[in-house]
C-alpha cells in the first residue's frame, strides 16, 4: 500500500464501497456505546487519516492475547482494522527476526515519532534489574521505557500488562508489575481478560485512529464501553440469581437446569466485562453459557482472590470496603436474601400442600 494514501482512498481502490464503510463506522460506534451520530464522524475522519503505526511489545505472557486478537469472527472488524494500522513490529506476527526485527521497531519509532501507539501484553519483571525476561539482550524494563517515550499513547492488552496478571501473583518470583506502574508520563489504556475479547482491543485502536483520543476511562484505565457494566449485570442466569435459584454443584439439578452459579464460584457481580453481550468465537457463546462461572480475570490480582469455586464473600475475596468491597458485599448480601425468598416460598408452597 502507498503510505500517502489516506484510508478512504486506501478501501475504494480495493473496491469497498462508501455504504460499506458508513455500516462499519455505524457497528464501531454501536460497539463503543456511541450515539448513532457518531457513525459519521467516524466515517470522516478515519477516510480522512493515513495507517496508524503500531507496535506491539509482548513481555511475560502466554500469547494468549494475541491468539484472542487474531482470532476476531467478525471478518469485516478484522480485515478494515488491519487496513487501518500499520503493524510495524509484533514478536509473534512479524516475518524478520534478530537485528532486523529491532531495526523494524527503530524505524517505526523514528519515522512516526509522538504518533505511534505502543499495545503491550504481559507484565514486566522488576527484580533483579529484570533478567527473568529479555528480547535481543534487552530487559522487558529497558525495551517498554524505550519504546514509550515518543508514543503517542499506551494499550495494555490482558490482565498481566493491565494489572501484572498471573506472573504478579503470589509469591510473584520475578517481581512482575502491571504496565502503568512503570509508565507515567503517557496515558495507558487498560484492556483487561484473560484474555481479552478481540472486539475490545480492536475497536479501542479504531476509536483512537478515528478521535484521536482516549475513550472515556473508569477508575482503572479501561474503556467504559467494554468495561462499564459487570458481567452479572448483562447475565442471562440473572434471574435465577433474583429467585435465589442456584447450582450447588457443577453437576446436581440446579446446573443441569442452567441454574445462577454464584454459590459454585462464579465472579460475575465484581467482574467488569462485555463477555455476556459481545460473547467469543463470533458471539456463539462465554464462559457462563458453557456452565462455567466467571473468574472474574479482568479484575486486578483475579488468581489470588480466595479460589475460582468458592462463594464471594468478603472474607474469602479479601477486598477491602471500597467500590469493589461495596459490589462484593451487596452481591452476597443479594444472594443471601435472593435464597431466603426462595425458601419461604418452597416452605409455604409444602405447606399449602399439607393442608390440601
Amino acid at each position: 500500500m502507498r503510505e500517502h494514501n489516506t484510508l478512504g482512498q486506501t478501501l475504494q481502490e480495493r473496491g469497498i464501497s462508501r455504504r460499506a464503510f458508513l455500516k462499519y463506522a455505524s457497528y464501531l460506534a454501536t460497539l463503543m456505546a456511541l450515539p448513532p451520530s457518531a457513525s459519521r464522524v467516524i466515517a470522516e475522519e478515519m477516510a480522512k487519516a493515513h495507517r496508524q503505526s503500531v507496535i506491539w511489545l509482548s513481555f511475560q505472557e502466554c500469547t494468549g492475547c494475541t491468539e484472542s486478537f487474531t482470532r476476531s469472527m467478525s471478518p469485516t472488524l478484522e480485515d478494515l482494522i488491519f487496513d487501518f494500522i500499520s503493524l510495524d513490529y509484533h514478536h509473534t506476527l512479524q516475518a524478520v527476526s534478530g537485528a532486523a526485527a529491532e531495526h523494524a521497531r527503530e524505524a517505526a519509532m523514528k519515522a512516526n515519532k509522538g504518533k505511534y501507539i505502543v499495545v503491550v501484553d504481559g507484565s514486566v519483571p522488576l527484580k533483579d534489574g529484570g533478567v527473568y525476561s529479555t528480547i535481543a539482550g534487552i530487559t522487558n524494563l529497558d525495551m517498554l521505557r524505550d519504546t514509550a517515550k515518543d508514543a503517542f499513547a499506551i494499550v495494555s492488552v490482558g490482565t498481566c500488562s493491565a494489572f501484572g496478571g498471573i506472573p504478579h501473583a503470589n509469591p510473584n518470583p520475578t517481581g512482575a508489575v502491571a504496565i502503568s506502574e512503570i509508565i507515567k508520563d503517557k496515558p495507558v489504556i487498560n484492556i483487561p481478560g484473560c484474555p481479552p475479547i478481540p472486539e475490545a482491543m480492536t475497536g479501542t485502536l479504531a476509536y483512537l485512529l478515528s478521535f484521536g483520543k482516549l475513550p472515556e476511562l473508569d477508575a482503572s484505565h479501561r474503556p467504559l464501553a467494554f468495561f462499564g457494566e459487570t458481567i452479572h449485570d448483562r447475565c442471562y442466569r440473572r434471574s435465577f440469581y433474583e429467585r435465589g435459584m442456584f447450582a450447588d454443584s457443577f453437576d446436581d439439578e440446579g446446573a443441569r437446569k442452567g441454574w445462577c452459579l454464584y454459590k459454585v464460584g462464579c465472579k460475575g457481580p465484581i467482574a467488569y466485562n462485555a463477555c455476556a453481550t459481545l460473547k467469543w468465537n463470533g458471539a456463539v457463546s462465554f464462559p457462563i453459557q458453557s456452565g462455567h462461572g466467571c473468574l472474574g480475570c479482568s479484575e486486578p490480582d483475579f488468581w489470588d482472590k480466595g479460589g475460582f469455586y468458592k462463594p464471594l464473600s468478603a472474607a474469602t475475596a479479601g477486598l477491602t470496603l471500597g467500590v469493589g468491597g461495596a459490589a462484593l458485599a451487596g452481591a452476597a448480601a443479594g444472594a443471601a436474601g435472593a435464597e431466603l425468598v426462595r425458601r419461604k416460598k418452597a416452605a409455604a408452597a409444602n405447606a399449602g400442600k399439607k393442608e390440601g
